[in-house]
């Protein structure tokens, strides 16, 4: 199957049902008459969902910002993914704690929430956990951070390592430190009302299946839970489904993310197109921790074969398959 017919199948999978008029943009890859037929011949299948299936499902899927491109270097996209996210009824969203900070900062931040109805659900920093002699400014800065969150409604603070030369990196040597400072940040979050787990992420000081184990069996899981990426964690070499599995108990917020190791996307995929058990993984936690945060994510790229919308209703499409439901309409007021 040559990309464009792998694309074609993909898109003519998706369920738009209660997207409240939010209109896909078209990419240069499908022109706009092909992409309405996709969506029409989508709707007799979110149409096919069973009650039953949608009666068992308990998660409620929110979604990071990341696909839009949501950084702390460009802030502003957060306008367009809020109400992309909304529109197409995502529980809530994520994005950098530092850009709510920023946002909250200006005075705008409540406006876009009120604009959009759709909840704040948490916040994504990384944390410095190797250099130990500015933990005091770090864990500063991350309570003021994690006020931002809370303030505006906010319950999960995520905590990603920092990054590392991998080449040079020795685990080992920094494992006391990466714990002690997990244990401090998690408090620290737990202290102004906000949860907190770890993020592990490729290119950091916590990234193998076996610091990720070293690290959690370690932690003060009153604390600290976990909260992977379970693309990144297919991505660094391990199998997802088993790593959700052995740390089920303390899975309470999770980037739903596929893998498949193509040039778009940092290697990522839209849901269900790669490697990752999601299923699996996404019926694990329903039984385990049915109130957890699954947050739908994709990392963007140059050239990307769909826009950041057309990726979310791919995932949306694939999750209404699955049973999970969405909000209706939420269009902007």
């Amino acid at each position: 199957m040559n990309a464009k017919a792998a694309k074609d199948q993909r898109l003519g999978g998706l369920c738009v049902l209660g997207t409240g008029g939010g209109r896909p943009a078209v990419t240069s890859t499908m022109n706009r008459r092909d992409f309405g037929k996709t969506i029409v011949a989508g709707l007799g299948a979110a149409a096919c969902q069973s009650l039953s299936a949608a009666e068992s499902r308990k998660l409620k899927i929110g979604c990071t910002a990341l696909i839009w491109g949501a950084l702390p270097r460009t802030p502003d996209n957060l306008t367009a993914a809020v109400r992309d996210m909304a529109s197409l009824g995502f529980h809530g969203f994520e994005t950098f704690a530092s850009i709510i900070n920023d946002w909250d900062a200006k005075g705008r931040l409540a406006q876009l929430l009120d604009e959009h109805r759709i909840p704040l659900i948490s916040g994504y920093s990384t944390v410095q956990l190797t250099d130990t002699s500015t933990r005091k400014e770090n864990l500063a800065q991350l309570i003021q951070w994690g006020k931002a969150v809370k303030k505006h409604g906010g319950r999960f603070m995520v905590l990603a390592p920092n990054g590392v030369k991998r080449d040079e990196y020795a685990f080992a040597a920094h494992k006391a430190a990466i714990v002690a400072g997990l244990n401090e940040y998690a408090k620290a979050m737990n202290d102004i009302g906000l949860g907190a787990g770890l993020h592990q992420h490729t290119g950091t000081a916590v990234e193998s299946r076996d610091e990720t184990y070293a690290v959690m069996e370690a932690a003060d899981t009153r604390y600290l839970k976990f909260a992977p990426d379970v693309g990144q964690l297919q991505k660094g070499g391990a199998d997802a489904a088993k790593v959700v599995k052995d740390f089920l108990p303390i899975t309470v917020h999770m980037h739903l993310k596929d893998y498949k190791g193509w040039e778009h996307f940092a290697g990522y995929c839209p849901l269900g197109e790669g490697k990752v058990d999601l299923k699996a993984i996404l019926d694990m936690v329903e039984s385990a921790n049915p109130n957890a945060n699954i947050m739908h994510e994709l990392d963007g790229s140059a050239n990307a074969p769909y826009t950041p919308l057309q990726t979310a209703q791919i995932g949306k499409g694939y999750l209404q398959k699955l049973g999970y439901t969405f909000r209706g309409s939420s269009s902007s007021r």
